[in-house]
């Protein structure tokens, strides 16, 4: 149940909408269903002795009004409070009394009209649909003084929450100021009109999120605003300094046949200018290769490179997830904009899931929780290098390297969701799970071709080869072990296991640490984890057709301990997280 409040000053040119026929004639049987004292004149069933409807609506303003007329100058200039509320697509249809019960409790727990106060402000609820009702309300009480409406949207949402409950309705999440704005019901109308799939300031929200992914510098972020079509204004001071921009797409225009204006902070929240500078303003590092790109590596596209580099990185977001500081808040910011940087290189097959997923996580990005010294260079570069390194071909190293980070994202997006959860956030971490789900359908989109060619070599290991993976596999993920006889489950890890000893790790020590990296819990496909995180720390190709090679000279046969553990050290001692013990796991979920 969603309660929209707006405020305005005409009490009958509102009631002429309410009541006509709609934009679109969407609405039927206009009629009341509650009134402040149950006796208001109905225009739209009104059977008394002057049955003209106009003449009826008149007498409802003018009782409406009374109160305001008398108050005079002491009257509010916006007297007019207008609250729809709807119900979920899903949900029953109401009966009239139950939207007069509430109707009567929203305007009491707002401070309109409290239950058994006789001064209490004049109210009426229309219905003109099956699935919700406008209350119109008039901000003057009847001792004429004004009605006490602090935090009225937060305290309609509150009582929606308990009506949904008691009413057996869809529960939704409590919101908490943080999100964007919806667009309104004239936008839509106009998006349908015109035949867009999605209104203009939706449209804008992702492309402003996308231009920022990432960016280095202010003029990075407005050159990409030009370059992905959409004008861009900016408001200067007389110093010349850039104080504010405004966006409108293309083709978008007013009645006056002007562009359709949005500033940042119409988008949402946290793309206003002053908050998108002080995201750019520590820049971001010059692009390094990390360990798990291995530079040497002349076969791997940049496209394939800066997933591998945005995948180290993203292990250890999820880690700092897991620590439980508010520090971390930060990295969710981080995270938002490697989705996004993503979503817009992905290959054809996996964009619209990562979109989605990008789309689902932004919510999450945003609370009240704050970071004061957290540092996202390292995050927010790696989004760069994959924006600069271009669309990845979606076959061999760069798909399956998408595969891969896309597997560590699943895990970041639950991370994000038990921090939200963790701190009471039920928007935040719904967000994170539906993330989290758009993230499993591309992964298993991406890792389709590179995961069955690894099975299909995992089930080609001669029969003695295979039997001492399982057992190194059976020793260290007990409850993993297939049936003795059987070669289905750690195809692809016996595989990955056979070409890491081929260039010259320690199989086991290889497996523990990837194990040792964080919990495999909450994974979908335990198996499907390790051999990506594997194939990262041994530095083998992502996709079986790539060649394999050694370990550069000095290495050693072993895995680089550094490898395994970077994600750990850079936390403090006291915060990070005891490697578990694979026999004593809890069972996963």
């Amino acid at each position: 149940m969603v309660p929209k409040i707006r405020r305005g000053s005409r009490t009958h040119g509102l009631l002429v909408y309410l009541y006509g026929p709609g934009k679109r004639d969407e609405h039927t049987n206009p009629h009341l269903v509650g009134s402040w004292d149950g006796f208001a004149p109905d225009p739209g069933r009104d059977t008394g002795p002057d049955p003209d409807p106009k003449i009826t609506l008149a007498r409802l303003a003018a009782a409406l009004d009374l109160r305001v007329k008398q108050a005079g100058d002491k009257a509010p200039a916006e007297h007019v409070w207008h609250c729809s509320v709807r119900t979920d697509p899903g949900d029953r249809t109401l009966t009239d009394d139950e939207w007069n019960t509430v109707a009567r409790r929203l305007v009491h727990a707002v401070n309109l009209a409290p239950e058994g106060d006789a001064d209490g402000c004049r109210w009426v609820a229309v219905r003109h649909a099956d699935d919700h009702i406008h209350i119109v309300a008039t901000m003057v009480r009847g001792d004429l003084r004004r009605p006490r409406m602090n935090y009225d949207f937060k305290k309609a949402q509150a009582e929606c929450r308990r009506i949904e409950q008691e009413m057996g309705l869809r529960q939704l999440k409590p919101g908490d100021g943080t999100g964007a704005k919806t667009p309104t019901s004239a936008e839509r109308f106009k998006a349908e009109r015109t035949g867009r799939p999605e209104t203009p300031r939706e449209t804008l929200r992702e492309a402003v999120r996308q231009a920022v992914a990432g960016a280095a510098s202010e003029a990075e972020f407005f050159t990409r605003l030009r370059e992905a079509g959409l004008r861009v204004k900016l408001r200067h001071a007389p110093s010349g300094d850039v104080l504010g921009y405004t966006v409108a797409l293309p083709g978008d225009r007013n009645r006056d046949r002007e562009p359709v204006w949005f500033a940042g902070s119409t988008l949402a929240p946290d793309l206003s200018y002053p908050k998108i500078q002080r995201r750019l303003a520590d820049g971001i590092p010059d692009a390094a290769p990390m360990p798990e790109a291995d530079s040497s590596r002349s076969d791997w596209s940049p496209p394939a490179q800066g997933r591998r580099t945005a995948t180290g990185i993203a292990e250890r977001a999820a880690t700092l997830l897991d620590s439980d500081d508010d520090e971390a808040a930060a990295q969710l910011v981080g995270v938002g904009e490697l989705l996004d940087a993503v979503a817009q290189t992905s290959p054809a097959a996996t964009r619209a899931e990562l979109g989605a997923a990008a789309r689902s996580f932004e919510r999450a990005t945003r609370s009240h929780v704050r970071a004061e010294r957290a540092d996202t260079r390292a995050i927010r570069s790696a989004a760069g290098g994959i924006i600069q390194a271009g669309s990845a071909l979606g076959r061999g190293e760069d798909g399956g390297t998408t595969a891969m980070l896309v597997s560590t994202l699943v895990l970041v997006a639950l991370a994000a969701a038990r921090w939200h959860s963790a701190r009471g956030h039920a928007q935040q971490a719904e967000a994170s799970r539906q993330a989290a789900e758009h993230l499993r359908a591309a992964y298993h989109q991406a890792a389709a071709a590179p995961m069955q060619a690894l099975r299909d070599q995992g089930r080609a290991l001669p029969e003695a080869q295979r039997r001492t993976y399982e057992t190194t596999i059976r020793a260290a993920l007990p409850e993993n072990s297939t049936r003795p006889g059987t070669n289905t489950k750690n195809d692809a890890l016996a595989a990955t296991l056979a070409q890491a000893e081929q260039a010259g790790h320690n199989p086991k020590d290889l497996l523990q640490n990837a194990i040792a990296m964080r919990e495999l819990d909450t994974a979908e496909d335990v198996n499907d984890v390790l051999v990506w995180r594997l194939r990262r720390l041994a530095r083998l190709p992502t996709h079986p057709g790539e060649s394999t090679r050694r370990p550069q000279a000095g290495t050693g046969s072993a895995t680089p301990p550094a490898n395994a553990t970077s994600v750990r050290t850079a936390l403090p001692a006291s915060a990070r997280p005891a490697a578990p013990d694979p026999r004593s796991r809890p069972p996963r979920r």
